[in-house]
């Protein structure tokens, strides 16, 4: 049987096998809104038999039993107790869905080592923003001529370079770095990419604060840019490829909240260096150089992505990896197999194509495009909430409020530590409530929140209220914020594309994010001059709500899904999403949430294909019954 297993899959029977599983799957028009699992029709003697040929043609010939005990598991997950499986192997399994958050040290030290990452970013932005106080006078571009102030002959010209200077690492991410990340993960990897990210990003800080120009300054910002596009397109890529399905959001949105504690350490750094004199702006822009020498040693330590491996075919490495990731050997035979089995089915809708090639598909090919349109609209909302309207100028917010320099940098520390320690729930409620929910009821949060801050200017300044009210309101602006649209963003758009899109589509979604932080950046001393504190909070207040109504029409939940399940979830048009939001989701969100009927059901919208789909209480007793979800995604990462 081997024999003959083996010549139809070398005739590329197996891979056709896969195909017919889910043909009734259009990958790019999926209306029945199935996911499927592509092992789910193969008879157990075929399936063994494509096994062996798997393990003989790649090299893993010595691991071609526990491969298929795991094609087995990955076949039939729910199933794994009537299985030929030893004790050990079992208990690993149950283990698997039981306690969620057991694995190996390796995982955990690599999600560390992308936090670190995001720490970097976090704290050149308050670098920037403390130093806004001072730069721009030293440099003569804000105060530094006279008059002061509006009736200065330059003070337009001073508001845009002020902001362009602030913008600098946002422009070199959107037009440069983001679009190098596809090509250099192909060559190097993605640790690769990180290093190279992390040496950009000592050294650019470091040049910045020994500058005497602000052209000088200028160009050190943009050449940082190109290490946080780096970054910001690899780091969040690296971390889900990593993680299981189950803990996936959380892990991948520890991006947002190390960002959020990078925020808060560039704050406490901004006020120990305070008075020191002229140089405090230069001690503020170049510490942001520290957090990127850890990252840069760190990654060394970090077993490279799985999946990388499995795309250059290099799978004998891609299970060495996962073996490092995952707590028992069977896991890791279990995932290579079904990883590789899913980029099959994949690659029949994206094919083998050239980096220009990739990059025109995200708007050509159904399945990618809708990733495309998913991640933009994320990214872009978290530029349209208005959030770096406050981390980018919180000192010069202040300081139009009537505080003092010393107390515009108290004020913004205390929002550094809003925005970190109210990260923290998203870690328990974003693989459980999931991203679009989160997003769902953030939103309208921060709407009234920014409004109510932007009112609270017109307070008289000599009011003890004024201050107060002001810093209160964006404060919970900021609470609000931080479990919502702060992780969803970087996690969403890492998960969303297929795996032969995903450096270039994630490149798209932070060039997205970085290139309108750019222009916000630009433009936000100058809307800030003619529209008044207030109006410029109301105008960010009315964009949230824009921002609402895109998510609800073109954001997919992605949550406890395998990154190959989400080809399912995506090939479903979005025009029949949108018709099952405002048709079934929205009537029940009123009549269970506004009418509080208790007893309101919701259809939901995507099932497993019947065909594969089996009742978990027949196969497993009831000790370990356990919500079909998480059975589900034991099934791979």
């Amino acid at each position: 049987m081997a024999e003959k297993g083996t010549t139809a899959y070398a005739e590329g029977g197996s891979a056709e096998r896969r195909r017919s599983s889910v043909a009734d799957i259009n990958l790019n028009k999926n209306l029945d809104a199935k996911i499927a699992n592509p092992l789910g029709d193969i008879p157990r003697d075929v399936l063994m038999s494509d096994v062996e040929y798997f393990a003989t043609t790649n090299g893993l010939t010595e691991h071609m039993d526990l491969l298929k005990k795991g094609a087995l598991v990955a076949q039939d997950p729910a199933n794994y107790e009537n299985l030929d499986l030893t004790e050990d192997e079992k208990a690993a399994l149950r283990v698997e869905v039981t306690r969620k958050w057991k694995h190996p040290f390796l995982l955990y030290a690599t999600i560390v080592v992308c936090s670190i990452g995001a720490a970097v970013q976090g704290w050149d932005q308050t670098g920037s923003n403390g130093a806004n106080l001072s730069f721009p006078r030293e440099f003569g571009i804000g105060g530094g001529e006279e008059p002061a102030g509006p009736d200065n002959p330059n003070h337009d010209r001073d508001n845009w370079l002020v902001g362009l200077v602030n913008a600098g690492p946002y422009i070199g991410s959107a037009f440069l770095g983001c679009w190098l990340s596809d090509p250099i993960n192909y060559y190097i990897g993605r640790r690769g990419t990180i290093f190279v990210s992390a040496v950009f990003l000592i050294i650019t800080p470091i040049g910045g604060a020994i500058t005497q120009t602000w052209e000088q300054l200028l160009i050190t910002r943009l050449l940082m840019g190109i290490g946080m596009g780096l970054k910001g397109s690899c780091v969040p890529i690296f971390a889900a490829e990593n993680s299981p399905a189950a803990i996936r959001g959380a892990l991948v949105m520890s991006w947002q909240m190390w960002t959020a504690f990078g925020i808060f350490l560039g704050f406490c750094a901004n006020l120990a260096v305070k008075d020191t004199g002229v140089i405090a702006w230069r001690l503020q822009i170049g510490s942001a150089f520290i957090p990127a020498v850890p990252l840069a040693i760190g990654i060394y330590f970090c077993p490279e992505s799985p999946r990388w491996y499995i795309k250059k075919k290099r799978f004998s490495q891609a299970y060495k990896s996962l073996k490092k990731l995952r707590n028992h050997e069977l896991m890791a035979a279990r995932d290579l197999y079904y990883i590789n089995a899913q980029i099959e089915i994949e690659m029949d809708i994206v094919g083998n194509s050239t980096y220009i090639k990739r990059f025109m598909e995200l708007f050509t090919i159904p399945r990618v495009r809708r990733a495309t349109l998913a991640s933009f609209t994320v990214m872009i909302a978290q530029q349209m909430c208005g959030i770096n309207i406050i981390a980018f100028y919180s000192s010069t917010i202040f300081a139009e409020a009537g505080a003092s320099q010393s107390e515009a940098l108290i004020a913004s520390f205390g929002f550094g530590l809003v925005n970190f320690v109210f990260a923290w729930p998203a870690f328990f409620t974003i693989d459980t409530f999931g991203r679009r929910s989160l997003l769902l009821f953030t939103f309208p949060q921060m709407a009234w929140t920014l409004l109510a801050a932007g009112f609270c200017f017109y307070i008289p300044e000599d009011s003890s209220a004024h201050l107060g009210l002001i810093a209160f309101f964006i404060y919970l602006f900021a609470a609000f914020y931080s479990p919502g649209e702060g992780p969803v963003p970087f996690t969403y758009s890492a998960e969303v594309f297929p795996l032969s899109h995903r450096e270039v589509g994630m490149g798209w979604a932070v060039a997205t994010c970085l290139f309108w932080a750019a222009v916000l950046s630009i433009s936000f001393p100058r809307i800030l001059s003619e529209f008044t504190p207030t109006g410029a909070f109301g105008f960010y207040a009315g964009l949230n709500v824009v921002a609402l109504v895109m998510i609800f029409f073109w954001v997919p939940e992605t949550k406890q899904r395998t990154l190959e399940e989400l080809d399912y979830v995506f090939a479903v048009p979005f025009r029949h999403f949108a018709k099952y939001q405002t048709g079934t989701w929205l009537p029940w969100f009123i009549q269970r949430y506004v009418f509080w009927k208790k007893d309101a059901q919701l259809k939901p919208l995507y099932h497993f294909d019947e065909k594969i789909k089996r009742d978990l209480k027949d196969v497993r007793r009831p000790s370990q019954a356990i919500k079909e979800d998480g059975m589900k995604n034991s099934s791979g990462i």
